[in-house]
């Protein structure tokens, strides 16, 4: 299960976006998936300042942007920056790949575009223990780092991944009404075998 889009009345960055071969191809990176994430979370930025918040050299960044601008996902801010100082904007609020929906002929740039999501989401979550020693105390008692080991199938994975994502959607809906204080949050939700467990198919892969 995913997210539904957004109403398409609704302005740029709030709408979901499916994507397709091309661009889980553009998003194959997880270097390019932590700027995309960076525009995402915290709004419209330039290669300069991405690149100092990723620990990269602006060139890198740019290049990045550029891929990104290219696949559709991000585009220039209207009426900021100057020819020398770009400002870029995510085009939509979060991308959507169900891998039990994608055609064969999309399996590979699915494999790999997870490949670079759970390298990206290691990257995001190093950053975030750093932080851990400072963080207020309101939001170091309310954030939560746990790893759980279940026995189960993999209808029974599918089953709560959308039970996960209902609980979601609806956090999400009521997110114009957030209250003063209110930050972005980053939910990371992984499910996967534990490595060494399962018979790899490694004709597929």
């Amino acid at each position: 299960m995913t997210p539904s889009p957004a109403p398409p009345d609704q302005p740029a960055g709030t709408q979901d976006i499916r994507l397709d071969t091309a661009r889980l191809r553009v998003l194959a990176h997880p270097l390019r998936l932590n700027v995309l994430a960076l525009l995402r979370q915290r709004g419209p930025s330039t290669a300069t300042r991405i690149a100092a918040e990723l620990g990269i050299n602006p060139g890198s960044a740019s290049y990045h942007l550029r891929r990104l601008a290219a696949g559709g996902l991000i585009v220039e801010t209207p009426g900021r920056g100057t020819g020398r100082e770009r400002w870029w904007e995510s085009v939509h609020r979060q991308s959507i790949h169900d891998p039990a929906d994608e055609p064969e002929h999309e399996r590979a740039a699915g494999r790999a575009y997870a490949h670079a999501v759970a390298l990206a989401a290691v990257e995001r979550l190093r950053k975030a223990a750093d932080e851990v020693p400072l963080l207020p105390a309101e939001w170091y008692e309310a954030s939560v780092y746990s790893d759980f080991t279940m026995r189960l199938a993999p209808q029974d994975v599918e089953r709560m991944r959308a039970e996960i994502f209902e609980v979601i959607s609806a956090y999400r809906q009521g997110e114009a009404g957030a209250p003063h204080g209110a930050v972005p949050v980053s939910l990371q939700v992984q499910a996967f075998p534990v490595p060494g467990t399962v018979d790899l198919d490694v004709g597929d892969a």
